[in-house]
């Protein structure tokens, strides 16, 4: 489970944002999430829960996660396709020589505070 050393990494990412800005609480944060970036969001989120009751700042978080689709560019004939629907192969003229355009990041949008508006 790789979630939990993700779920560590944002919220030393956080610590480090807060402290910069002199943030106290965070009451929630916003995490873009790739459709094939191998994160299980139910995972995460387990772990988040769990992770954010050991820290002050992160105590009682949100954790929300919007989804990015993954979108794969084929250079033979340039079309965009979704790649969960179709793969590495292009719908279009069966080449595959193509890549993945979007949809394996993990991207923290947005950190709101109670008191703040979002960072």
């Amino acid at each position: 489970m790789h979630e939990l050393g993700i779920v560590f990494h944002i919220i030393r990412s956080v610590e480090d944002v807060a402290r910069q800005n002199n943030i106290h609480r965070v009451s929630s944060v916003t995490l873009e999430l790739g459709e094939v970036s191998g994160i299980l969001p139910d995972y995460l989120a387990d772990c988040w829960r769990w992770a954010c009751d050991k820290k002050d700042l992160m105590r009682g978080a949100e954790l929300v996660v919007e989804e990015i689709p993954a979108i794969t560019r084929c250079e033979a004939c340039g079309a965009a396709y979704g790649t969960v629907e179709h793969g590495r192969i292009c719908p279009r003229c069966s080449s595959d020589r193509t890549y993945l355009l979007q949809g394996n990041e993990t991207l923290i949008k947005e950190i709101a505070t109670p008191d703040e508006e979002p960072v």
